[in-house]
């Protein structure tokens, strides 16, 4: 059994690496989980001791096929548990992730093979972010960013790519969430900024930051 922090490194390496097994520099995970190189240094000899990961000094780490499968068992838990609380608990998306959290490191495949089952085997959590199934496999949809869309080009709002709150909240106050319908009207040149209309009737524009960050299905 890992502990929390162990699963939290795993978590973090994952996300890191790009899903395609990239080596993850030690400072970019000692970024990501805010903490000291050294305390990094000294997690990343313990995963690779119990063959999590492979971990080569002043290179950086890769994930081993075990570390990657628990790196996306405990990924399904958050998401399946963010899913419950948006769906059957009322929560807003912008308020499950600190929740989630704490429940991902609950440890019973019993449990959340039941959670999967009662929410009806979901295949997206309420950020667009796909579930990976009880074998770790993810089902990726082709996203695409906004700011790269053009004007006349169109699509629906399927992900984002942050999840703070503030920027969730942004995005439920102007409409823009998932399953909305995008039709590019102008972009800026000069900032990049980007004018759309939203589910045909409702116009307004959106700063590039914000079109990075919102993926869409075209």
């Amino acid at each position: 059994m890992n502990s929390f922090t162990e699963e939290n490194y795993l978590k973090a390496i994952y996300h890191l690496s790009k899903d395609d097994g990239s080596v993850v520099t030690t400072n970019s995970i000692s970024e990501a989980i805010n903490t000291t190189a050294a305390s990094v240094t000294d997690m990343l000899k313990k995963l690779a001791e119990k063959k999590l990961i492979s971990y080569v000094k002043y290179q950086g780490s890769t994930l081993t096929e075990s570390g990657r499968m628990a790196a996306a068992n405990i990924i399904r838990k958050h998401r399946l548990w963010e899913v419950f609380l948006v769906e059957k608990l009322g929560f807003k998306w912008d308020e499950v992730h600190d929740i989630a959290e704490e429940l991902e490191h609950i440890n019973s495949s019993e449990l959340i093979a039941r959670l999967d089952q009662y929410l009806g085997f979901p295949k997206t959590d309420p950020h667009g972010d796909p579930i990976p199934d009880s074998e770790g496999n993810f089902n990726h949809k082709q996203l695409t960013k906004v700011s790269k869309l053009s004007p006349g080009q169109q699509g629906s709002i399927s992900g984002v790519s942050e999840h703070s709150a503030i920027f969730l909240q942004f995005l439920e106050k102007t409409g823009l969430t998932l399953g909305a319908v995008l039709k590019i009207k102008e972009v800026l040149e000069f900032d990049g900024s980007v004018t759309l209309i939203i589910d045909h009737v409702k116009e307004i524009t959106i700063s590039r930051e914000v079109a990075k960050n919102i993926l869409v299905v075209i």
